[in-house]
């Protein structure tokens, strides 16, 4: 008996330094919030800032239709959420239609019958491209966030092929502000740099793929300049939106008025 507890006291140690080691390294792991928000500042500048988007969207390679927008974006203190504001720049036919997005609604204005009518922000701008894709949102302020997969990260394919080693974090609506009914989203680690999403209607369809791709210096930041949108069913439908011209800017709150847009200057 004597030698089996002296035998039983090491294997005893050893246990609690294993779940000693386990405990540390699942306290070393950010949360899942943490990750999204991260992913967040590294997606948005923390300013307010101009950019110009150009959609493109493609069917089995090639192209169908394309169009330009500026989007003014800027942060609401109370809600930490954006509100923004897109104006459509080309083509010609579209030139002074506007988008408002203040809170949980977003309206569209058209200069020809000069009156604004309220929209869903899932609705179909080009291809792929809905509303709410053009528009900068914090997935952090929006959704709940949970680590699936292995503690360790999964190894995952970028835009370009190259393996990439990334949290997967699945968001769920949080408030009537979240576009999507899920979210499957992948951040690399170390960077939180966004990588792939998966995006679902509130009836559990996959709508669309997203890989964020091309990062360049933005306001300071390495930022995804391209999002490659491909249809959930169809792989040969693609849109990609790609950014330019950043600029920080003093944003006027009355911008973000539903009553100002018939009144906004066309660039």
């Amino acid at each position: 008996m004597k030698k089996t507890a002296k035998l039983a006291l090491p294997l005893l140690f050893l246990l609690t330094l294993l779940v000693a080691n386990v405990f540390a390294a699942d306290d070393s792991r950010p949360s899942a919030q943490t990750i999204i928000a991260h992913s967040d500042a590294v997606r948005n500048p923390d300013k307010p800032f101009r950019l110009n988007l150009r959609l493109s969207e493609y069917v089995d390679g090639s192209l169908r239709n394309e169009i330009i927008l500026r989007v003014f974006s800027k942060i609401d203190r109370k809600s930490g959420q954006f509100k923004n504001l897109v104006r459509y720049m080309e083509p010609p036919r579209d030139l002074g239609k506007a988008v408002l997005m203040n809170g949980t609604t977003m309206w569209f204005y058209d200069p020809a019958s000069k009156s604004s009518v309220r929209i869903s922000p899932q609705q179909r701008l080009v291809g792929q491209a809905s509303e709410g894709d053009v528009i900068t949102v914090n997935l952090a302020k929006d959704y709940t966030s949970k680590l699936v997969g292995p503690a360790e990260g999964e190894a995952l394919d970028d835009a370009d092929r190259k393996p990439r080693k990334c949290w997967h974090v699945e968001l769920s609506p949080s408030n009537d502000s979240a576009i999507y009914g899920k979210i499957d989203f992948w951040v690399e680690k170390g960077s939180y740099r966004p990588v792939k999403g998966k995006f679902y209607s509130d009836s559990g369809r996959l709508l669309k793929i997203a890989y964020y791709h091309n990062y360049q210096e933005q306001l300071g930041v390495l930022r995804p300049s391209e999002m490659i949108l491909i249809d959930g069913v169809n792989k040969k439908l693609v849109t990609t939106i790609n950014s330019s011209g950043h600029h920080a800017m003093d944003i006027p709150d009355s911008w973000y008025q539903r009553e100002f847009l018939p009144h906004l200057k066309v660039e």
